[in-house]
């Protein structure tokens, strides 16, 4: 029979019978890349695995419970996946390659296997390899089987001969199905092969885990719907250079996205860090202008992170800003805030913001601490030990209230800070006897109180 010729764009996916420059979904540039598919081939592709007869169910009848879950045997894991991993779901996990994906699943994998059949599937490392970095993580254990494979044919077949509990696939980049003539990392193999390991997970009741690679742009590379087929997605963050990196849910079908879970990188493998607020103020330097601590709520947790600034004179005619785990656009509204509201003439000044740890903030309560961060190194003052702050500021440089201001200040005074500056905002009177809480309703009003 004739082969289908369309051209299917390779950052969103969209598909067209024809080729444009340009594509008209999501607007990239030369992304369009032409495939030939029988049309019977990918008929059958996105049906590999039929399901049973099936008819409507009232509401009523349909039960209801707590999911059943696997615990991962790591607590920083559990808490992003909402209590751990549920019996048929379909995890995602992406991050830029060298970030500690592969660590992060084989070190599941030790624990996991104490209750259940594992089966870890690598179409980029050597069984040899395998072992070897498995050697160096300490893991070893009887119900760990290990699949050095890329058919997705032949991978689902050793898994239904074998009956796994848990499937990891690393990565979906590397699997291909024989029926379609797009190469391996193309968005109809990586397409076809979601669908086939999803269709897997809900007959057979298998919790998946496929390893996803990022794009240049920092986001999951192949087509948009991967995103959409599976239950969960989680992003694996930080500096490679750095020894922190960051857990967090894009999407949680069974537990909520606000939550992140914080590992350091050792030479025996990821740690969990419990206390991440410590380890990230560790090394704070005394005395020294331009930083400032800031506390922000990472779902439920808050978390103390430092926040440095350095504004020096230009050599240029037009002032370099960058911005290093805070959001640039903010940081530049801020510094118009600073000199049109506060008198901080900046417009002459180099400013250079940085977030110490690699973690990337992105709350709104980080507004206070980089605008005295950024006054305090413009200033050449340090600010007072001991103090840190958060609030959000407006275009006219008041300062907003936040939400979760008590566990901010408990945090801060279990980690030995006595002042805090706020905005304006009701807070339970007993804190005010645990530390010295600064009130302002302005940024002028805070950069006064501290520097």
């Amino acid at each position: 029979m004739k082969q289908k010729s369309v051209y299917l764009c390779s950052d969103c996916g969209y598909e067209s019978p024809k080729w444009f420059g340009k594509c008209p979904s999501c607007g990239a540039w030369n992304t369009m890349s032409e495939f030939k598919i029988q049309p019977e081939s990918a008929a059958r592709g996105t049906n590999s695995f039929p399901r049973g007869a099936s008819r409507p169910v009232p509401l009523s009848e349909i039960e209801s419970g707590d999911e059943a879950r696997f615990h991962s045997g790591i607590g920083e894991l559990d808490r992003v996946l909402g209590g751990g991993a549920v019996h048929g779901s379909f995890v995602l996990v992406g991050g830029e390659p060298g970030i500690g994906k592969s660590t992060l699943l084989l070190q599941m994998c030790q624990e996991m296997c104490r209750n259940a059949k594992v089966l870890y599937v690598s179409g980029e490392e050597s069984l040899r390899q395998i072992k070897l970095r498995a050697a160096r993580l300490q893991i070893s254990s009887p119900e760990l089987y290990i699949l050095s494979e890329t058919d997705m044919e032949q991978i689902i077949q050793e898994t239904e001969q074998m009956e796994p509990d848990i499937l990891i696939v690393d990565s979906i980049q590397t699997v291909y199905k024989r029926d379609l003539t797009a190469a391996p990392g193309g968005t109809t193999q990586i397409k076809e092969c979601a669908m086939s390991l999803m269709q897997y997970a809900k007959n057979k009741n298998v919790t998946i885990f496929i390893v996803g690679h990022v794009n240049k742009e920092g986001t999951l590379a192949g087509p948009k719907i991967l995103e959409h087929m599976v239950d969960c997605v989680l992003y694996f963050e930080g500096e490679t250079t750095g020894p922190f990196r960051c857990l967090r849910a894009a999407k949680n079908r069974y537990g909520s996205t606000n939550e992140i879970g914080v590992f350091e990188m050792s030479d025996h493998g990821l740690l969990e860090v419990n206390n991440p607020s410590a380890a990230m103020l560790a090394g704070h330097p005394q005395g020294a202008s331009g930083n400032c601590i800031a506390c922000v709520m990472e779902g439920s947790r808050p978390l103390l992170a430092e926040v440095q600034a350095l504004a020096a004179k230009t050599q240029f005619g037009v002032p370099r800003r960058t911005a290093a785990g805070v959001d640039y656009n903010r940081m530049v509204l801020l510094l118009a805030i600073l000199e049109k509201r506060c008198g901080f003439f900046l417009s002459s000044s180099d400013v250079y913001v940085n977030v110490v740890g690699g973690m990337r903030l992105d709350e709104p309560a980080v507004d206070l601490p980089m605008v005295l961060a950024i006054a305090s190194s413009f200033r050449d003052k340090p600010l007072p030990e001991g103090v840190m702050g958060f609030g959000e500021i407006g275009l006219t440089g008041e300062l907003r209230a936040v939400s979760g201001a008590a566990q901010r200040i408990n945090e801060a005074y279990r980690l030995g800070f006595h002042t805090c500056i706020m905005p304006m905002q009701d807070i339970d009177e007993t804190l005010t006897k645990k530390m010295n809480i600064v009130r302002v309703r302005t940024a002028a009003d805070a950069i006064r109180a501290v520097l």
